[in-house]
């Protein structure tokens, strides 16, 4: 787990939290913004679409708590990393995979918005802490569009991860750093 929330740490520029699902990746990503900054701004590209995403959405704001400002960015996460982050309050992006069905979705040209969301962390203003799906590990998608979007998710994965500073995995609630610095 992270450091103490009572011992303020610094957080790298980039940092790439990815796991499967429920492996306790986003409250992981909370944290290491909680003991970083005496506030954080978190970035949701989740869009409830039906009532069980609904409930997801409203666990994950009533878990929050006053230390978060939230911002949401269903599609421009680009321009909303340029207009967030912030050296005194952190940005936290849960998660890319959303965004990245978001944009699959809409029609997006995803290799473009990619592109654009690699150009705006790299000229972040303060630490940006990206939460993203591991969807490669598991059974091929039986669809072309489950597997457009599996691989898709390898893609931005991969390079986000080649830019980040630190990228963590975590599986069942425990993190395994796999890059640092």
């Amino acid at each position: 787990m992270p450091p103490s929330l009572a011992t303020p740490t610094r957080l790298p520029p980039v940092t790439l939290v990815f796991g499967g699902a429920r492996s306790g990746k986003s409250r992981y990503a909370e944290r290491l913004v909680e003991s970083a900054a005496p506030g954080g701004t978190y970035c949701a590209t989740a869009e409830a679409g039906d009532s069980e995403m609904a409930e997801r959405i409203a666990a994950h704001r009533a878990r929050r708590g006053s230390f978060w400002h939230t911002v949401e960015a269903r599609l421009a996460l680009a321009p909303a990393i340029a207009s967030e982050a912030r050296s005194e309050r952190p940005l936290l992006v849960d998660c890319l995979t959303l965004w990245l069905s978001n944009l699959l979705l809409a029609g997006k040209p995803v290799d473009e918005e990619t592109a654009a969301l690699c150009a705006a962390l790299r000229l972040a203003r303060g630490p940006v802490v990206l939460v993203a799906n591991e969807v490669g590990m598991g059974l091929v998608p039986e669809t072309p569009l489950g597997r457009e979007f599996r691989d898709a998710a390898g893609r931005v994965n991969q390079k986000v991860a080649a830019l980040a500073d630190r990228v963590v995995f975590v599986a069942a609630g425990l993190p395994l750093v796999l890059k640092e610095g």
